[in-house]
C-alpha cells in the first residue's frame, strides 16, 4: 500500500498534464480540430446515473457511450499503472534519467502504440482485478441483466508523441460473436487533450446507413478473387474533418480524464484519438464485455488468443 501512496502522490505531483495554452492546437491524426461549437465538444458525464442501470441502459441508447468520471478507484488504477510503467521501463522504452512514474519515454528508442506488437503482461494481477475483478464484472452483470463475460484479451495502448489511431468502430475487429459487445476505454492516469485520448463522433452509432458495407466487414476476411487482397486494417478514415462533415456531426472528448474514468461504448460508434503533443506516454487500455449466453468472438478468448494471426484468416469469395 506504501508503494500505491507514493505513486498517487507523485502522479498529482508531476503527471498532471498542464492546461492546454490557447495557442496551442488540438488535433487528430495531424489535422487541426475546428473548435466551433458546430464541430466540437465535450463528452456528457454519466455519473449521475451511477447505479440505475434502467437509466445507463437509455443514456447508451440515447448518447452511444457511457462517460463514467470514477468508475474505477484511483488506486486500483495506480497499481495497474505502476505495473505497465514497470514493464516498459525494464524494456528500454522510458526516458533515461526520468523518474519512472512520469512515463517519459526514451526519443531514442519509442514504445509501439499498436496493442499487439509489445509483450506487456495479458496476466498481470493488477491489471486483472482493475479490469475484470468483482468490481467491474458486477457492473456489467447489472447492466447488461444477466451474467458478464469478457475478451480475454487486452488492448494496451502505449503512446508517445504523434498522430493518435484512424477512425474506425470496433465491429470490424471483433464481430464473429455477438453484437451486443460493449467497449471500456481506461486511461492510466491524467491526459488531457494534448496528450491525446478517445474522441467519439456524437451519435454516428445512430446513423449507420452513413456506414454501408463498412460495419458487415471483417479485418481477417480475405478475398480469394481479388488479385493481391492481402487483408485490411480496419480504418474508416484518417480525415476527421471530413468525416464529421459526413455526418454532419461533433467530436466529442474530455477537457481531462482522471484516474479513475471510464469510457463505455457499442461497436457501431466512430470513434478515434487525438494526436499525443507531449514527452510523456498516452497509456490506456480497451476491453470488451458481452452477456455470458450469447456468442463469444472466439479470436479473443483462450489462454493463448489467435488473434488476427493466421489462424483467424477466412478465405471467401466477395
Amino acid at each position: 500500500m506504501g508503494s500505491l501512496t507514493k505513486t498517487l502522490d507523485a502522479m498529482k505531483a508531476t503527471l498532471s498534464p498542464a492546461p492546454p495554452a490557447p495557442a496551442r492546437e488540438m488535433r487528430s491524426l495531424g489535422q487541426k480540430l475546428d473548435r466551433g461549437p458546430k464541430a466540437f465538444g465535450w463528452l456528457r458525464r454519466s455519473d449521475d446515473e451511477a447505479g440505475d442501470f434502467p437509466a445507463l441502459r437509455q443514456r447508451l441508447e440515447t448518447d452511444g457511450y457511457l462517460y463514467l468520471p470514477g468508475f474505477h478507484t484511483a488506486e486500483s488504477v495506480a497499481a495497474a499503472r505502476e505495473s505497465v510503467l514497470g514493464q516498459l521501463d525494464q524494456m528500454g522504452f522510458l526516458k533515461p534519467g526520468a523518474a519512472v512514474a512520469e512515463g517519459r519515454f526514451d526519443p531514442g528508442n519509442p514504445p509501439p502504440s499498436l496493442a499487439r506488437t509489445h509483450p506487456l503482461n495479458q496476466r498481470d494481477p493488477a491489471m486483472l482485478e482493475l479490469l475484470f475483478g468483482r468490481r467491474t464484472m458486477e457492473f456489467y452483470s447489472g447492466f447488461f441483466g444477466g451474467e458478464a463475460a469478457h475478451f480475454d484479451f487486452t488492448w494496451f495502448r502505449t503512446k508517445g508523441t504523434g498522430p493518435g489511431s484512424d477512425i474506425h468502430c470496433d465491429i470490424v475487429y471483433m464481430g464473429r460473436g455477438t453484437r451486443n459487445l460493449l467497449t471500456m476505454w481506461t486511461p492510466l492516469g491524467e491526459i488531457d487533450p494534448m496528450m491525446g485520448g478517445l474522441s467519439i463522433l456524437e451519435n454516428s452509432h445512430r446513423k449507420s446507413e452513413l456506414l454501408k458495407g463498412y460495419l458487415d466487414r471483417d479485418v481477417d476476411r480475405i478475398c480469394t478473387n481479388r488479385e493481391g487482397e492481402t487483408g485490411w486494417n480496419g480504418s474508416l478514415s484518417r480525415n476527421p474533418e471530413a468525416m464529421r462533415q459526413r455526418f454532419a456531426s461533433r467530436w466529442l472528448t474530455a477537457p481531462k480524464f482522471e484516474m479513475g474514468d471510464a469510457l463505455i461504448f457499442g461497436m457501431a460508434m466512430v470513434h478515434g484519438s487525438l494526436d499525443n503533443q507531449t514527452d510523456r506516454i498516452r497509456l490506456s487500455v480497451d476491453t470488451r464485455y458481452q452477456l455470458a449466453s450469447e456468442p463469444i468472438d472466439p479470436r479473443w478468448v483462450g489462454e493463448e488468443v489467435m488473434g488476427h494471426g493466421p489462424a483467424a484468416k477466412l478465405a471467401t469469395i466477395c
